[in-house]
């Protein structure tokens, strides 16, 4: 069960602070054992006031001034409560500040704060003029927490140490030397950030902040690695409201980055195992629009980094979204850390290897029934299929894969499209195409070749990383097929053609390499015989394309 000294306790230990001093009085140790018992990562210095029944919080200040001298100091009473969002944005304030409201009503009996020319003035009861409603809740910095300390110390040392200035308020030693002192009122407007001084207080307080851990927050995710920045983004989220993280799913990843190293599944699962993450869910589009009318998040978290380039229209949808129901877009500076970007190169090196590699196109083709190949020929025209990407509308395009084209390995070396350069030379090309590159390939392996001589070119393509091998139907001196029946060309026997692609199925090491027929039937003018031609190529391991 959560306390107000629990969540005071906890937010301070999400701030980073180590060190807590707490100035106890009758029950000093009921409070040392509870606050022990929590379990947080914090050295308490417990001050205890033995005089509290006849002085006020400035003595037991006094008491602990041996462990609040010389540091920047977060300063807050014991009865507060504040939510997170309003906590950690304040201290997050360059300066000295003191939590407040400039719309909230002035409490009668409670601290207000004049304001002169920008800074707190005078902190009181019974301060009306130029104020605003106040909260015990100060970030000071070294300077000024020592002028302040040092009003303190000197109103408890008067009259030969009696007791009646150490009944006062610290706020009237702060009054003494507010000049002196930089001090701004942080503006929490209506959000909570309130004592507890009764019950009617602390119902108040326990429905607003019931409100408060209602709230939703939503971010969007597609990577497959953790790094700080991204823990930056939740721990933030979750200062906010309860996480719901939107995964996207790997069709959505691969459609304008590299393909993802983990799929789906386990990346969602990644997600699931984070501590305070509320819960995880699929988004299928980049644009967020689905999941924002289902769960209708009151904060949609995100770096700033789509504020321009491809990503704007998806932002400027969000907004359209979010201000349809008065939900609220948050967004925090973009972390360009050069360690994320070698994360990333390490991930596309992984990528590029060949047992990784290979596999990839069946899984595109699996997610998305198809896949947009563009022809390779060497490794410049390899980068150039990479790297090439539409943007339109909030949405990226590019390639899945790469066709490695016998007419153009064979133009390109100034040779016919005969089968005239040798399976040396073209592993060469596809070595050089792989080298630079990460997307999966699919080599034009021509015939094939005889049978004896495709079950080695399987084995070379596989340990080469090749996702795909796609032979014709032909036999003879092989003759390029956009010259159709204007030379003469053989087709093969389904018999015979079946038998090569059968041995070269028993030949590959792997499930993720692909044999693929392409059958030439209606170019060459020979008739429809594609059901079965395919169903016997099927029935030996292979698949079936008709080249119309």
């Amino acid at each position: 069960m959560e306390t107000i000294l629990s969540r005071q306790l906890r937010q301070i230990q999400e701030l980073g602070i180590q060190e807590v001093v707490i100035t106890t009085g009758p029950f000093e140790e009921k409070l040392m054992h509870y606050v022990e018992s929590l379990g947080l990562d914090l050295n308490y210095h417990f001050v205890r006031n033995p005089l509290y029944e006849e002085t006020n919080y400035i003595y037991s200040i006094y008491l602990a001034k041996e462990f609040l001298e010389d540091t920047d100091l977060l300063l807050l009473h014991g009865d507060l409560v504040v939510e997170d969002e309003v906590f950690f944005d304040f201290c997050e304030q360059e300066g000295s500040f003191m939590a407040g409201s400039t719309t909230k009503e002035l409490p009668e009996k409670d601290f207000k704060a004049e304001i002169t020319d920008g800074k707190i003035s005078k902190i009181g009861i019974y301060c009306f003029d130029h104020a605003y409603s106040a909260e015990p809740l100060y970030k000071l910095t070294k300077e000024d927490w020592k002028i302040w300390l040092s009003a303190i110390i000197d109103f408890c040392e008067r009259e030969g140490g009696g007791t009646p200035w150490k009944k006062q308020y610290a706020e009237e030693a702060f009054n003494t030397v507010s000049e002196r002192m930089e001090l701004q009122l942080y503006d929490a407007g209506e959000k909570l950030c309130q004592e507890v001084d009764n019950p009617e207080d602390l119902a108040v307080v326990m429905h607003l902040l019931s409100a408060v851990k209602k709230r939703t927050v939503y971010l969007s995710f597609s990577t497959d690695i953790l790094h700080d920045g991204h823990f930056f983004l939740i721990r933030r989220a979750k200062r906010l409201g309860r996480v719901i993280i939107g995964v996207l799913t790997d069709e959505v990843v691969s459609s304008y980055k590299r393909y993802p190293l983990l799929p789906f599944s386990e990346r969602k699962a990644m997600f699931e195992n984070i501590s305070g993450v509320y819960r995880v869910v699929e988004q299928d589009t980049l644009s967020y629009r689905k999941n924002l009318e289902r769960f209708k998040p009151d904060f949609v978290v995100h770096g700033d980094d789509w504020q321009s380039g491809f990503q704007r229209p998806i932002r400027d949808e969000v907004c359209s979204i979010l201000a349809e129901y008065g939900g609220k877009l948050v967004e925090f500076p973009y972390n360009r850390n050069e360690r994320y970007q070698d994360l990333d190169k390490r991930s596309r090196a992984d990528l590029a290897m060949p047992d990784f590699r290979r596999g990839r196109l069946r899984r595109e083709l699996k997610l998305k029934g198809f896949v947009n190949a563009m022809e390779a020929h060497d490794g410049l025209t390899g980068l150039i299929v990479e790297n090439t990407k539409v943007y339109k509308e909030g949405a990226a395009h590019q390639f899945d894969a790469m066709w490695v084209s016998s007419l153009c390995d064979s133009t390109a070396k100034g040779k016919p499209d005969i089968e005239l350069v040798d399976m040396s030379s073209r592993f060469r090309t596809i070595e050089d195409i792989t080298e630079v590159t990460t997307k999966p390939s699919i080599f034009d392996g021509d015939t094939g070749g005889i049978k004896e001589h495709f079950v080695y070119t399987v084995r070379s393509l596989e340990r080469l990383g090749v996702s795909m091998v796609i032979i014709e139907d032909k036999t003879g001196l092989k003759k390029n097929s956009l010259f159709g029946t204007e030379v003469e060309q053989t087709q093969d026997s389904i018999a015979h053609f079946s038998e090569k692609i059968r041995a070269g199925k028993n030949a590959q090491r792997t499930k993720e390499f692909m044999i693929c027929a392409r059958i030439e039937s209606l170019i060459l003018e020979k008739g429809w015989r594609m059901p079965g031609t395919c169903l016997c190529l099927c029935e030996s391991g292979g698949g079936c394309h008709h080249d119309p």
